[in-house]
């Protein structure tokens, strides 16, 4: 072995041991950042091929691994918005142009404009409830939006679908007079239900529901505006009715037969048609009831508050008590965490060894679920680095003696030639 390679490889030693005390440091120094992933300094030997009786020292390559895919423990926090992932997958956060990179740190809080920042600076991005129930872009962040919460006014919503769930007694006698639908004084009914929907600016909308049996399992529906009612009695109203609808029962089973409507559709005076689910009606042996009725739309309400679910849902609570889900939050994935590219502010990006994003929803798909008032720790042992810093400055100390002997043994040489 040539003494200049002694010290080349003494130099090799001593530049893997600075690499490993830079990622100790780095580890230590963010051992309190929440979503930070530890790095790792590996290293394998170097070999140059030397002629019989003979050794050529190499040294070692480093290597610099980050483990991406291993968890932090969960820390609690008072505040909803702070969210951590329990199991695998990546946040989307987007900068100020709208750039997507993947993350962990999911310390977020209202900006001014309401949207959840962390503290980076990127933005939470996830897919709006505006057009319905969201579906994720598999392979882009296409329809991705920033996820913004404010406490100003919602626009009001007009009532657009009802369900209902109600018996009809099958005891009841038909009506053999002027039925609701003829809108006289002198109309007759079974059972009557009112209920409030909403237009499209939001104002409440009172409609009288009337159930009149007309004859042997089948029934009259007719829907009323309340407020063209007749005062103290209902009938005339000013304007006939808004729908009617003739339904007919199973005598077997009870249920809406085979040839029933299913629905009737209501144009609500001031709103917009509103469609209402029949399927659940009943004509059973039994008083009139209505068990359950679910009717869409919200008059204007400021947000009380958030609720973050496992599945990533943003669901918003009203001053007025409503809740209505706003957006699901974005969860990527990829086929191997720990080759992802690191960036500044606890970002990673797609490599060509870490495999394309995949973007799914929390709790599905592989992906674990969303803690809400939670933060992801920084996955570094404290105890771990130091020991490793003290075995990396020894190390360094070992091959700097080596180096130090070689240059020594060359003063020798040189010393002997003169």
């Amino acid at each position: 072995m040539s003494l200049y390679g002694m010290m080349r490889t003494g130099v090799s030693g001593m530049q893997g041991q600075a690499s490993r005390l830079s990622t100790v440091a780095d580890n230590i120094a963010n051992a309190d950042t929440a979503g930070y992933k530890g790095f790792s300094t590996e290293f394998s030997t170097l070999v140059v091929n030397g002629s019989a009786g003979a050794y050529n020292s190499g040294g070692i390559v480093t290597t610099v691994r980050q483990a991406v895919s291993q968890q932090g423990v969960l820390e609690y926090t008072n505040s909803t918005t702070d969210l951590a992932i329990d199991g695998n997958g990546f946040f989307i956060v987007q900068d100020a142009e709208g750039t997507s990179y993947l993350t962990r740190a999911g310390s977020f809080v209202p900006d001014s404009q309401g949207r959840l920042v962390n503290s980076a600076g990127y933005y939470l991005v996830g897919y709006s409830y505006d057009n319905g129930v969201p579906s994720a872009v598999v392979n882009s962040y296409e329809g991705l939006e920033t996820v913004t919460i404010t406490s100003a006014a919602l626009e009001a919503t007009a009532s657009t679908e009802a369900t209902f769930s109600s018996n009809l007694p099958s005891s009841s006698e038909a009506v053999t007079g002027d039925l609701p639908s003829a809108n006289l004084s002198t109309s007759e009914y079974t059972a009557k239900s009112s209920w409030v929907v909403y237009d499209s600016l939001g104002g409440e909308i009172m409609l009288d529901l009337y159930y009149t049996k007309t004859g042997t399992n089948t029934w009259e529906l007719s829907v009323f505006d309340q407020a063209e009612a007749s005062s103290g009695t209902g009938f005339p109203y000013t304007a006939g009715p808004l729908a009617t609808e003739t339904l007919t029962f199973d005598p077997t089973t009870g249920d809406l037969d085979a040839f029933s409507p299913t629905s009737i559709t209501v144009n609500v005076p001031g709103g917009e048609a509103l469609e209402i689910g029949l399927g659940n009606m009943t004509q059973l042996a039994t008083d009139f009831l209505v068990s359950d009725i679910k009717v869409n739309g919200n008059a204007p309400a400021t947000i009380d508050s958030i609720e973050i679910s496992a599945d990533g849902i943003v669901n918003a609570q009203f001053s007025d008590g409503s809740v209505q889900s706003l957006y699901r939050i974005g969860m990527a994935s990829v086929a191997s965490p720990d080759q992802l590219q690191s960036l500044s502010g606890n970002l990673f990006q797609t490599t060509e060894n870490s495999g394309e994003v995949k973007i799914g929803f929390a709790n599905s798909g592989g992906n674990g679920k969303i803690v809400s008032g939670a933060a992801e720790s920084a996955n570094v042992d404290i105890a771990e680095e130091l020991t490793d810093m003290i075995q990396a400055q020894r190390s360094y100390t070992a091959n700097s003696k080596v180096f130090q002997t070689g240059s020594d043994l060359m003063d020798v040489l040189l010393n002997v030639v003169r």
